[in-house]
């Protein structure tokens, strides 16, 4: 069995869109995959609708929870992705070593006001997209990939 390309996907607060990511990449990466989320400044808790998104698409939530990037010291990704802007802006810590990192502008569905129908709406958006993505990735194979490449390869995707 090969080891599992490791992502650690980074938001400030860890309570929307990170989540999303890490519970869409572990259920789409079956195996392939190990993804998890971390907050430079996590609320400590889970939005309650990412939650509820998810149990709808029969992707496990169980183990979700909003948690410090400290907590991931001897995680050693691969691939550090950062989701919302906030966090893009900041220094990553340094025990993220040699991890390559790339940026995905998410739009927080977390923020959004209005209808119960809009605020749904907001949030399928958001996985949807994170579905497209996660995707992409897989298809990349990237564990496979050179560095250099897998760079590259990132950017044809819309990372940055």
């Amino acid at each position: 069995m090969t080891t599992p390309f490791k992502i650690l996907y980074i938001c400030t607060h860890n309570r929307c869109r990170s989540i999303l990511c890490e519970a869409i990449s572990n259920a789409a990466g079956a195996g392939a995959i190990e993804a998890r989320s971390a907050g430079s400044q996590p609320s400590g808790e889970v939005h309650p609708l990412s939650l509820r998104y998810l149990d709808e698409l029969g992707i496990a939530t169980t183990e979700l929870r909003s948690q410090s990037w400290d907590e991931h010291r001897n995680f050693a990704p691969d691939l550090v992705i950062t989701v919302c802007d906030s966090a893009a802006g900041e220094a990553c810590p340094l025990w993220l070593g040699s991890a390559q990192k790339v940026h995905w502008g998410l739009a927080d569905p977390s923020k959004l006001t209005g209808s119960d129908s809009a605020i749904a709406a907001g949030f399928h958006a958001c996985i949807a997209e994170i579905h497209r993505r996660t995707a992409a990735l897989l298809a990349l194979n990237l564990g496979a990939l050179p560095a250099d490449e897998r760079l590259t390869a990132l950017r044809t995707l819309g990372a940055h």
